[in-house]
């Protein structure tokens, strides 16, 4: 019984070292006025981003081998390339017989 009431209270301790700092005053709370403020407003926004530089050296893959086929339209893949032979199955291989 002493060491069910023992976890209980370790629980409750548990709970409240969670419980006291985010009842406090968070890192996203504005911060506090103080009269001596002049407002001044640190550096200003930011600059906005620089354009992407354009891509360098004409044709992307000047040396690319094209594609035997196009797939830009509805059609099938099966439907453009011929089909390939069958292999031929291999005869089994026979048992030696004793006469």
């Amino acid at each position: 019984m002493l060491m069910i009431a023992g976890m209980h209270l370790l629980g409750l301790v548990c709970v409240a070292v969670l419980i006291i700092p985010a009842l406090r005053e968070g890192p996203g709370a504005p911060p506090r006025n103080d009269s001596g403020s002049d407002d001044g407003g640190g550096w200003g926004p930011k600059a906005p981003p620089k354009p992407p530089a354009p891509p360098r050296g004409g044709i992307p893959l000047p040396d690319a081998v094209q594609a035997s086929l196009r797939l830009r339209d509805h059609g099938r893949l099966t439907d453009q390339h011929p089909r390939r032979e069958r292999r031929p199955s291999r005869e089994p291989t026979r048992t030696p017989v004793r006469t």
